[in-house]
Order: structure tokens, then C-alpha cells, then sequence
């Protein structure tokens, strides 16, 4: 006779393992590669976001030693220029936090009302445009200075013989001085010859009235007379290394 055996199987139930813990295990390693991707992921972010800062802190060192080199130089041509002077016995200050040669009324002394040259003063005006020229024209000084204002500044006194009044008395007068070192008599004619590095003229021109006083307070001769002057002042040439805007806005941004 056959010897008929036969196993009783669970109805619906698999060879091998169950299959719940089989998903579960499979569930636990895809949850690690996740875990692993993201980490990674985050540590390339982290990464980038260390080297942008990183990148963006040495812009603005940069940018940061480069304006303070611009300010060092513009001390260095001024301190000059005002001992060149002082040497030919003409007195000047630097004011504005280093960035004007001022010229007081009491070395360009112009007529009450008037802005021609007084012909006394001719030699003044000529030693200051010669020292300015060779100061400047020194060591390619030009290619660092974006513009050079020759200001004129009266005090509050009304000018009404001119339609433009205090307005048109100091620019003027800037314009004359301007003139005189450059076309009648020409003594410092090189001037006009000036560029910046954008290849623009060096030289500007212009007038404040009395907007820009040295003395707000007008009460003796002498607040008057400091009010009245001849101010040269020069503006270095921004960085190269960025736009000083540009940099601050990536700041804001990092910050965000």
C-alpha cells in the first residue's frame, strides 16, 4: 500500500519568513538611504552657504582695505600739498576729515561784491595751482581720484547787484581761480590735462553761497571772514573690487 503522508499548511501563509517583518526591514533601509541623502545634502548646503559667506566676507575685507588705502592716500596728497605750501609762506588747513584744502579769505582775499583775481594776490594763486599740479600729477596720483571740486563760499551778507546772487559771487569766484591757473595768465595750465582713471576730467567747478558755512553763527568780522574762502576737495575713486552696494544688498540676503 502507498504510504500516502501529507503536511497541513496555514492556509495563505508563505515559505520563509513572515512577510512583516520583511516590509518593516525593507521600510528601515529605505528610511536610511533617505536619511543619508538628506544629511548629505544638508552638508553640501551648509558647504555652499559657508563658502558664499566665506567668499562675501573676503569682498567686503577687500573692498574695506581698498577704501582704507584711498583714505591714506588722499591724507598722504594733502598733508603735502600743505606743507608745500607752508613752505612758500602760504597758510592752508585740511578740514572735512582729510578731504578738503581749505583756503581762507586771508590768503585769497577777493573785493567785497566781486570775483576777479585781485592782482595783488596773482602770486598766491599761482604757487597754490603749481603745487596742486606737481602734488597730483606725482607717482600717477590722478588715477585714484575720481574728482577734485574747486568750491567758492561767501558769507550770509546779501549780494543783490546779481540776479543770482551769493550763488553766482562764489561760483564765480571758483571759476576765476579756475581760470587763472588755466587759460589768463595760465599759470598751471597742466591742470586741465588731468584725468581720472575713467579718463574724465580731474577737475570740477562749483558754488555754495553761504550753504556750507565754517561758522554757522555770523556775529564778528572774523565769522564772516571764515565763512569766505576757496575750498579744494577731492574724492578718491571707488573700489574695484565690487560695488559697494552690491555687497551690502548679498549681506542682506545671507541674512534672510
Amino acid at each position: 500500500m502507498p504510504d500516502y503522508r501529507y503536511s497541513q499548511r496555514q492556509p495563505g501563509a508563505p515559505d520563509g519568513e513572515n512577510p512583516y517583518w520583511v516590509s518593516f526591514s525593507d521600510i528601515m533601509a529605505g528610511l536610511l538611504v533617505i536619511f543619508i541623502l538628506s544629511l548629505v545634502a544638508l552638508m553640501i548646503q551648509l558647504h555652499e552657504q559657508t563658502t558664499r559667506k566665506k567668499d562675501l566676507q573676503e569682498r567686503i575685507e577687500q573692498a574695506l582695505a581698498e577704501l582704507a588705502k584711498m583714505e591714506s592716500e588722499r591724507e598722504t596728497i594733502l598733508t603735502e600739498i600743505k606743507s608745500d605750501l607752508r613752505d612758500a609762506g602760504i597758510e592752508v588747513t585740511v578740514a572735512d576729515n582729510g578731504s578738503v584744502l581749505r583756503i581762507p579769505d586771508r590768503q585769497i582775499a577777493f573785493k567785497p561784491g566781486e570775483f576777479a583775481v585781485p592782482a595783488d594776490q596773482g602770486v598766491t594763486v599761482a604757487q597754490l595751482g603749481n603745487v596742486l599740479l606737481e602734488a597730483i600729477r606725482s607717482k600717477d596720483r590722478n588715477k585714484n581720484i575720481s574728482t577734485i571740486f574747486v568750491e567758492g563760499h561767501t558769507d550770509s551778507v546779501p549780494f543783490n547787484r546779481s540776479e543770482l546772487g551769493n550763488w553766482g559771487l562764489s561760483a564765480n569766484r571758483a571759476i576765476a581761480v579756475w581760470k587763472y591757473w588755466t587759460e589768463d595768465p595760465g599759470t598751471a595750465a597742466g591742470l586741465l590735462d588731468l584725468k581720472n582713471k575713467a579718463g574724465k576730467p580731474l577737475f570740477s567747478v562749483s558754488g555754495y553761497a553761504d550753504t556750507r558755512r565754517v561758522r554757522s553763527v555770523e556775529e564778528t568780522k572774523e565769522d564772516f571772514r571764515a565763512n569766505r574762502r576757496i575750498d579744494i576737495r577731492f574724492t578718491m575713486r571707488a573700489t574695484e573690487s565690487s560695488d559697494l552696494k552690491k555687497l551690502i544688498e548679498d549681506l542682506k540676503n545671507e541674512g534672510d
